[in-house]
């Protein structure tokens, strides 16, 4: 198996973790499903480290494996820790609807890319496809859920996306740059969950329906 077809193939199980974090049925197995999901995104850098021969990229996966696959499930985890998860807050899409909402932005995705004519991408257009799709179900995410906990992984498969998609066309950038990407995840995830905390202690709910009564 060349490393072509293995990093399509690890493109295509982010898209299966990305519907198996945006349908956890709680916080908690978010957090692990996306550690689960960025240890696969740490593997396509390296198979494309290996197959195009960046050595920069072997930085990048590092500094995603201690931010993404560490970091960042570690501080949602401790965020429930003092927001505790008693309330029963289901998503607006259905398992169903959420696969096929997923299969139609994939199609879309590839099919925005298939006109793409550049070299460095000619072997990887299923993967740059399956980025621009990632970001989409990171959007998707987001709205679908009531729980603001969630929402925040909306951002996490968002920025998941973008990276694999600056992976597949920027593959060369310098080290220090690759690893500053990788690591505005943990701070903009410490924002967010100070935020949450806040709203929390203010309305003792993260159902984010009840923002309304901020208002004013």
């Amino acid at each position: 198996m060349n490393g072509t077809l293995i990093v399509n193939s690890l493109a295509g199980l982010l898209i299966v973790t990305s519907l198996l974090v945006t349908g956890a049925r709680s916080t908690r197995q978010a957090a692990k499903l996306y550690a689960l999901q960025s240890m696969v995104l740490v593997l396509i850098f390296l198979a494309l480290a290996v197959s195009h021969g960046a050595h920069e990229l072997y930085w990048w996966g590092a500094s995603a494996f201690i931010t993404k696959v560490v970091l960042v499930p570690l501080i949602m985890l401790r965020a429930l820790g003092s927001l505790p998860e008693t309330e029963d807050l289901p998503g607006v899409l259905s398992p169903a609807w959420l696969v096929m909402v997923a299969a139609v932005i994939v199609g879309l995705s590839c099919y925005a890319v298939s006109s793409v004519q550049l070299a460095v991408v000619a072997q990887l257009k299923p993967a740059l496809g399956v980025s621009l799709g990632h970001f989409m179900l990171g959007l998707v995410c987001i709205v679908s859920q009531r729980n603001i906990l969630k929402q925040i992984f909306g951002y996490c498969l968002m920025e998941n996306g973008a990276h694999l998609t600056l992976a597949l066309l920027a593959y060369k950038a310098p080290e220090l740059v690759e690893v500053g990407i990788a690591t505005d995840a943990v701070f903009a995830v410490l924002i967010m969950v100070v935020l949450a905390r806040k709203i929390h202690h203010t309305l003792h709910t993260l159902d984010v329906r009840q923002l309304t009564a901020l208002k004013g």
